[in-house]
């Protein structure tokens, strides 16, 4: 590299640790926000927010990134540059293309509005209380469509949000998969509601034990190797992964008394999350790459540890009896066997984290249509329940008798996450894909974790996908982990021999 390129470099990645030291700060007051800190505080915290968040949006917008972009966008320079610096180099000019119209100020009004919003969402889904949360919703959704003109309309106005959590991502393409998989699983659900063996599930819903519940989800967190020297578990509203550097990723749960399967599976869906950030090259830190390659390659890391390992007859097979250790009056008398099919009952619910892994994608369904409403036919915020309830109803056949289990329970759009939830179901389209061939490559899967040895797995995704962040796209990876571009009909096949064997159809 020649001289005044290196030093050229070396500038720009001051700016770019810079922007990276802001948004660790701003990630880290998220997190206060949402485990425990006191609500009369939070409306000056926000403000706090949306200061560093729009100092962050000034340095990712400024002048300095437009001239450091094109400068390394030159083919003499490129030409002089690893494929890492060109991969940051094309992710810095995109956002920097994309967003550069938008007046700073407004960003910083946005931030401050969506990091207070949460807040209000708690307060309201607590209080079953949609007409309070509606105001300041209405006002997340004018903004994200103001944002959408500067972003620049792609084929339909929802594809701009779609592509922000997906890279290239659209309502046709969507539509196309979700079109695909929904033929096969309709028939399957149907087929398992006229299925006369249905699981007990009594046992599950009898009165566990809060600090129980936490000892073992810190017990399954250590078996799959997340690190506490860089991460810590507390609990919160509604689960979420915070990684502000890969030495530093927290994960939360939440614990419900007469369901004792909601927090050890939402562990192992934020455990997930957190192995990806904390085994990321650590020579990406301080870079844009130094975060997973999409939301839906992020997804298919939790879905694969949460359900495809973490509901697994072999998992089970190994810690069924550490949970019984915990919780010894609650399953006495119940065998590994029963407990396997009753954490595997399907049945049509209210709550899509609490879902089972079939109806689950029916679940993500639903969000994406309504949103899709939302952007691309003008439905109004304050239309959202009745629409919802409509959805559940057309969807699963149930209607939500509060809010508080209908359009209130997810926290996305209270922080401007629209266009993330088809993100999910994409997980489970990559994790279905990713586990078929990492059954090929490791043919004692099962049996590894039947035995709780966990940590070949983790191994097995590290070498694979976790050590290589964002400098792949979501397209590279699936094709150089499973040699073919993605193919829904993977988790298809793999639901209908899961459950086909469960419910003998």
């Amino acid at each position: 590299m020649e001289q005044h390129v290196t030093e050229e470099w070396e500038k720009f990645s001051a700016l770019l640790s810079k922007i990276s030291g802001y948004n660790e700060a701003i990630g880290l007051l998220h997190w206060d926000l949402r485990t425990g800190a006191p609500r009369k505080g939070a409306e000056v915290r926000s403000r706090t927010v949306g200061m560093l968040s729009g100092e962050s949006f000034r340095l990712e917008t400024s002048a300095e990134m437009g001239r450091f972009t094109e400068f390394f966008s030159r083919p003499a320079i490129m030409n002089q540059l690893t494929d890492i610096q060109n991969k940051i180099v094309k992710d810095c000019r995109k956002e920097y293309e994309r967003s550069k119209s938008i007046p700073p100020e407004r960003y910083e009004e946005y931030a401050v509005l969506a990091a207070h919003t949460e807040t209000m969402w708690e307060a309201a889904k607590e209080n079953n209380d949609f007409a309070s949360f509606e105001p300041f919703l209405s006002k997340i959704v004018d903004f994200k469509k103001e944002f959408i003109d500067y972003w620049g309309v792609k084929e339909t106005r929802y594809d701009t949000l779609l592509d922000m959590y997906e890279p290239d991502l659209t309502v046709k393409k969507v539509d196309e998969v979700f079109s695909r998989l929904r033929s096969r699983l309709v028939p399957l659900v149907e087929a398992i509601a006229a299925s006369p063996n249905k699981p007990d599930t009594e046992f599950l819903n009898r009165i566990f034990e809060k600090d129980q519940q936490e000892k073992f989800g810190l017990f399954i967190l250590e078996q799959m190797g997340y690190d506490f020297d860089a991460g810590r578990l507390d609990e919160s509203v509604h689960p979420f992964a915070t990684g502000l550097n890969p030495g530093d990723v927290r994960i939360t749960t939440n614990y419900l008394l007469d369901n004792v399967t909601s927090a050890v599976f939402s562990s192992l869906h934020e455990g997930g999350h957190a192995l990806y950030e904390q085994n990321i090259n650590k020579e990406l830190v301080g870079t844009p790459l130094a975060q997973g390659a999409s939301m839906g390659i992020h997804e298919s890391q939790s879905r694969l540890w949460e359900n495809m390992i973490g509901r697994s007859l072999p998992f089970w097979q190994r810690y069924f009896n550490d949970l019984q250790q915990h919780f010894p009056a609650q399953l006495v008398n119940v065998e590994v066997e029963d407990f396997y099919r009753a954490i595997n009952n399907v049945s049509n619910s209210f709550i899509r984290i609490e879902a089972d892994e079939l109806t689950y994608n029916l679940h993500i369904i639903i969000r994406y249509e309504i949103e899709k409403l939302i952007f691309n036919e003008g439905l109004d915020v304050k239309d959202l329940p009745a629409v919802w309830n409509a959805k559940y109803q057309e969807y699963l056949g149930i209607t939500p008798p509060t809010d508080s289990l209908g359009v209130l329970q997810d926290v996305h759009w209270s922080g401007g996450d629209f266009g993330y939830f088809a993100s999910y179901s994409l997980g489970n389209m990559y994790a279905a894909q990713m586990l078929n061939t990492l059954r090929k490559e490791l043919p004692e899967f099962d049996e590894w974790i039947a035995a709780g040895n966990l940590l070949p797995i983790k191994e097995w995704l590290t070498d694979k996908i976790y050590q290589y962040g964002q400098s792949l796209t979501p397209s590279q990876i699936i094709e150089q982990v499973t040699g073919e571009p993605l193919n829904p009909d993977y988790l298809a096949d793999y639901l209908e021999k899961k459950y086909t064997e469960l419910y003998k159809l």
